[in-house]
């Protein structure tokens, strides 16, 4: 096993790139291992942050979305506006913290209004 090598953060040679700067450029890993990473060093005794980084020159472009892929995105994100206890399209997205929309979460503060 070979350990992969490590540039500081903001030094990384030309040719590497992360998962997010490869979509920029409508590019994917592509099933590639990760090539190397960038270390930026924290305060008081705290691990570094890591990011890992991809060689452009083995990406491949980004797939292109399909009807299908279009109707499962629509699906995905009309659940996620769904109020799970009054069945409503909330018209956003439910926040996690709250499970239900905001009428079905406050329900005493719709009825003064």
């Amino acid at each position: 096993m070979s350990t992969l090598p490590v540039f500081r953060w903001h030094l990384a040679p030309d040719g590497y790139a992360t998962r997010r700067q490869l979509r920029a450029r409508d590019l994917r890993p592509g099933g590639q291992d990760v090539a190397a990473q960038l270390e930026r060093p924290r305060r008081r005794g705290r691990p570094p942050l890591v990011a890992y980084l991809y060689r452009v020159d083995l990406a491949k472009p980004v797939r292109p979305m399909t009807p299908g892929r279009w109707r499962a995105h629509a699906a995905m994100m009309r659940a996620r506006r769904t109020c799970p206890a009054c069945r409503r399209d909330a018209g956003y997205v439910i926040p996690p913290t709250l499970g239900v929309c905001v009428t079905c979460a406050y329900p005493e503060e719709q009825r003064a209004a």
